[in-house]
């Protein structure tokens, strides 16, 4: 309803506007909600009055959103693929193989193969500070294997305790190896994933008794299967404790009477692999009498280096798939900048209007804000949906090796729909201002 409002005879329609009650605090709480529910119902009214321009707009936050969340899900999926990889060898393994040292002391062009003896393992295991969990590996790919239900042929590692906490090996059903077995030299063995398949066809293992070139040993554990797809080392072969592997099956290599395959270990902290590393080389080399600086003396495998290298790699994947997402973020906000502003100026008169019926500059910054928010919050809402259904159904399909399903950062949704929605509330809060601060007249005239 309008009042009539006298002004020097002439009278002029006024608006009824309701004031807010101030006797109760609930009163003005209640007018409050009213005014806030009457903007939100006319802005949604006005979008809907426009519906090609606010489905532009909506479809620019959507794509922008979307297309962030899946380049950035695509970059973890494959850096978390890559880590599990790893993981599946164990944490913070070191690997050191023997290679070859000069011939003839001084030349570079001479060189001949050396190996590792038990008698380096146990100096490393006297000397070296910097070294964790230590083992020696005899490894051999000659003996057979035979069960009660059928046979194979399998590398079988002879492998000290500690060879499970640097490894990974998890054991079920059944234990692994300790102290004792190895003391003793006790004839026990920890059979591999692939190799029960053929040994112990739909039959418990543990318990049982195996043929290692005719020489009787108990099955203690078994190693459950290891990696996604069971195509780890692990999985086909037989442990056994070291010190059983040099009693019953010795290497015999050349040079040496005592012979180890190579050594696996892990540093007592992962920020130390390098001096772990360093002080491993000295005591090698001061057994074998060459200079530990000598490039071609070892071969070394170090996951943590890896793991660093690795991690470099996908730390600009990951700024690469950032910037083509910002990028594409970007044009999204170009779009609803355009279209927010078209949309003010296009609305002028009718500021002008509302002003002229007694709308303050609040209410109609109110309403744009309002407009802005809705329409960001809203498309943000349809754009992460789809990046999540899009992921789910990704989740179905097999993954290939090295790549897991891509996932959705909480942090890259929030930050996607908050800077869309900045651009979009300032696009129209800007040139909305404006226009309330024209002179009602002013902004009718407005073509």
């Amino acid at each position: 309803m309008l009042e009539r409002k006298r002004l020097g005879g002439i009278e002029t329609p006024r608006p009824n506007v309701a004031r807010a009650p101030t006797h109760l605090p609930g009163g003005v709480g209640v007018y409050l909600m009213r005014i806030l529910l009457d903007i939100v119902r006319q802005s949604l009214s006005t979008l809907w009055a426009h519906k090609l321009r606010s489905f532009l707009t909506m479809f620019g936050i959507a794509w922008g959103v979307g297309s962030l969340l899946l380049l950035v899900g695509l970059g973890e999926g494959f850096r978390s693929g890559q880590e599990r990889q790893l993981r599946t060898l164990g944490q913070n393994i070191m690997f050191m193989f023997p290679g070859r040292i000069p011939a003839v002391e001084g030349s570079t062009q001479s060189g001949q193969t050396y190996y590792f003896t038990y008698a380096d393992y146990s100096a490393i295991r006297q000397q070296a500070k910097f070294v964790g969990a230590l083992s020696p590996v005899l490894n051999r790919e000659d003996i057979r294997a035979v069960s009660d239900y059928g046979s194979t042929n399998g590398q079988v590692f002879g492998v000290a305790s500690d060879y499970n906490q640097i490894r990974n090996v998890p054991i079920s059903p059944g234990r692994w190896f300790n102290d004792e077995d190895n003391a003793e030299r006790r004839r026990v063995a920890v059979v591999g994933w692939e190799m029960l398949k053929n040994m112990f066809p739909g039959r418990p293992a543990v318990g049982s008794t195996i043929l290692l070139n005719g020489i009787s040993f108990n099955v203690i554990g078994v190693v459950d299967k290891v990696g996604r797809d069971g195509n780890n080392g692990t999985n086909s072969r037989i442990f056994i404790p070291v010190e059983t592997m040099r009693n019953l099956f010795r290497l015999t290599k050349a040079n040496s009477e005592d012979a180890i395959s190579f050594i696996n270990y892990a540093p007592i902290r992962k920020d130390l692999h390098t001096e772990a590393k360093n002080e491993i080389h000295q005591i090698i080399a001061a057994r074998h009498g060459f200079d530990p600086k000598l490039e071609d003396a070892f071969e070394d495998w170090d996951t943590i280096e890896n793991m660093q290298r690795v991690g470099k790699i996908f730390d600009a994947m990951d700024w690469f798939l950032g910037v083509v997402g910002v990028v594409t973020l970007g044009l999204g906000a170009i779009g609803i900048i355009n279209i927010m502003l078209v949309s003010v100026s296009e609305r002028t008169k009718e500021i002008g209007l509302r002003k002229a019926l007694g709308a303050t500059h609040k209410n109609i910054l109110t309403q744009f804000f309002v407009e802005g928010a809705f329409l960001t919050a809203f498309s943000g809402g349809i754009g992460l949906a789809l990046a999540t259904g899009f992921v789910t159904l990704l989740a179905m399909l097999p993954a290939p090796e090295g790549f897991d399903t891509p996932r959705i950062i909480p942090a890259s949704a929030l930050a996607a729909i908050g800077s869309l929605a900045v651009a979009g509330i300032s696009a129209g809060l800007y040139p909305a201002r404006k226009a309330a601060l024209m002179e009602p007249v002013e902004a009718l005239r407005q073509e």
